[in-house]
């Protein structure tokens, strides 16, 4: 079929809608829903078979609804009504959810029911779960939802309204904390809720942030609402009865101004910020501490495991130096294999665009951050006494997914999302992915890959070549497969040969055209859009990180990906009417504001 997405942007799930009914033989385009485009015309020229809305944030035009089978996906279960659906989850600490797939029409969150789907909820923040079990979720009556579509004679549920529960916009008010009062707990949950967005409005040092993110801290203590410590970019703030560690924040927009860029709390504060004690994590954590780390490492007989997880998948300067030097002190080990990553969410989205945006220079930054990205990839393309292996628990792109190819072996969980690709960001790219990309997909995939900037499901990653294992599990179990087949990895008597080989690849390879060579080609054309102010980089960067409104969908997205195993399209069924003829009642948002951002978020 044809398969149209409309959405407010082009974020994470609407992503992976379009990768994985790529998947299954459908030809899908974009259209965002904007301020200043007519949706009703755009849909008109599309002319689909069905309209699926992942991510919506406004209502559908009634010319739309009443004209074509449309369909919402809301993250909350069957009768659940609202646009805080995921907040409110979280924030009471619910441990079972779903997402509904629903028909279109007049009244938010009331039609007819196409598939809907349950799921677990782990203790994590809104936006983790969001792209893991919600997307995981999501996808499946997604595809359930078309299926039935496509066959022509589903009859979708009509909801009761007698179990219906509509509930209002979260506002900022139902999320403040009284650190005068609150638990550790609490705060976590009021934080957890809003983590990617919207945040958590308070007032710190004399002025007001959102705060984004939270992890408990066990062992410092203070006067609640004191700031007690730093650590990684994060600051420590106590509460009535311990701490916790605060990553990120986001000045208020001030009247008129732009919107402000969240950033490394240590860095948000630099012009305020007291003389805190840096307590720096260990790298061996006690896993019965409740403590938190960006960068982790275990070992486990012949196996070491260097884990990290970064807000937003953003790599800073100085993130990439840390983990750097991790990984320098994993190679001291007596392993035969090293894991890198193995987390739950992000693997790494490259560059830290937000941190570049916000510092005095940010041709210098750019060039400081691209050089220490290109410092760890250079790493791990390096390590030749031991395999080393990318496990990809979550989304990656543009330099954190060429980070992952450097790595000798790369295992993706099923429902990670790949980009790797730069474009949409102005730049060229390094980390090396001219040697690293072509080298497992050939020039002419890694050229197409490169230019047309679609994602990519990890399935059609692994028929690429891009990907050497997919792992079919949840979200919460991707660390414990990854550890199970790293052990089996570590145990086959022919890994200590592929270790030898690889060393003499490697020289083989640098013979034939060196490292160097790759990386001044790479960073030349780097180096010229990073200090040319006219760069497109430097608007597109700033859009990105301020959120700023496109004034149009994307050409890319707006193009029709062909189907290229299905030479014929089903029947159309009348407009207007689902395959049945029904045609329910609907939604206008779903979620408050989930990871809305135009595309990879970074670089």
């Amino acid at each position: 079929m044809y398969v149209l997405l409309v959405a407010s942007s082009f974020n994470s799930l609407t992503q992976r809608v379009h990768a994985e009914l790529r998947d299954h033989g459908h030809r899908v385009a974009v259209e965002l829903a904007l301020p200043d485009v007519r949706l009703t015309d755009a849909v008109r020229r599309h002319a689909p078979d069905l309209v699926i809305a992942p991510m919506l944030r406004t209502a559908l035009p009634e010319e739309v609804w009443a004209s074509h089978t449309c369909l919402i996906v809301h993250p909350g279960p069957v009768g659940d009504r609202g646009p805080s659906s995921l907040d409110r989850a979280v924030q009471e600490q619910v441990v079972r959810w779903g997402v509904t797939v629903l028909q279109a029409g007049a009244e938010m969150d009331a039609g007819d029911v196409w598939a809907s789907v349950e799921c677990a909820v782990p203790p994590v923040g809104k936006s983790d779960l969001y792209r893991g079990e919600i997307a995981d979720a999501a996808m499946k009556a997604v595809l359930l939802a078309v299926d039935r579509f496509a066959c022509g004679t589903h009859t979708p549920l009509p909801q009761d309204p007698a179990t219906a529960r509509t509930r209002p916009h979260l506002r900022q008010e139902r999320r403040r904390i009284d650190w005068a009062v609150d638990s550790t707990e609490r705060v976590l949950r009021m934080l957890r809720a809003a983590d990617s967005q919207p945040g958590v409005r308070d007032e710190l040092l004399g002025a007001e942030w959102y705060l984004h993110g939270g992890h408990p801290e066990d062992r410092l203590h203070g006067r609640p609402g004191e700031l007690l410590a730093t650590r990684s970019g994060a600051v420590c703030r106590a509460t009535t009865d311990g701490a916790v560690w605060i990553p990120e924040l986001r000045a208020v927009r001030p009247p008129g101004g732009p919107a402000q860029v969240k950033l490394p709390a240590t860095v948000a504060l630099a012009d305020r910020l007291p003389a805190l004690r840096e307590r720096p994590a260990p790298l061996h954590t006690n896993p019965g501490r409740r403590t938190w780390s960006d960068i982790g490492y275990r070992e486990e007989g012949q196996t070491g495991f260097l884990s990290f997880s970064f807000p937003g998948g953003a790599m800073s300067t100085d993130r990439c130096r840390r983990l750097l030097a991790a990984y320098r002190t994993a190679c001291t080990r007596p392993t035969s294999v090293l894991v890198l990553g193995g987390g739950r969410d992000f693997f790494s989205n490259g560059i830290h665009l937000g941190v570049i945006e916000a510092a005095p220079d940010p041709a210098e930054e750019s060039w400081a951050n691209i050089n220490a990205m290109d410092d760890l990839v250079e790493a791990v393309l390096t390590t030749t006494d031991r395999l080393v292996v990318a496990a990809i628990g979550g989304n990656a792109a543009a330099g954190g997914a060429m980070l992952a190819l450097a790595a000798d072996e790369v295992w993706c969980r099923s429902g990670v999302v790949l980009n790797p690709h730069y474009r949409l960001m102005g730049l060229h790219g390094s980390e090396y992915w001219t040697y690293t990309l072509p080298r497992r997909v050939g020039a002419a995939v890694a050229e197409r890959l490169t230019s047309q900037a679609l994602p990519l499901s990890a399935d059609a990653a692994a028929r690429l070549g891009l990907v050497d294992r997919t792992l079919p599990c949840a979200p919460a179990a991707f660390a414990g497969e990854t550890a199970r087949l790293a052990a089996r990895l570590a145990a086959l008597p022919s890994t200590q040969s592929r270790i030898a080989a690889k060393k003499g690849r490697r020289e083989r390879d640098e013979a034939a055209r060196p490292l160097a060579a790759y990386r001044e080609a790479e960073l030349s054309v780097m180096r010229r859009t990073f200090f040319d102010p006219a760069a497109p980089y430097h608007a597109l960067r700033r859009a990105f990180v301020r959120k700023e409104t496109p004034a149009a969908t994307p050409e890319h997205l707006v193009r029709p990906v062909p189907d290229r195993h299905v030479t014929t399209p089903p029947a159309r069924p009348d407009a207007g009417t689902g395959a049945a003829g029904f045609r329910g009642a609907a939604r206008v948002t779903g979620l408050a504001e989930q990871d809305g951002a135009p595309g990879p978020a970074g670089c």
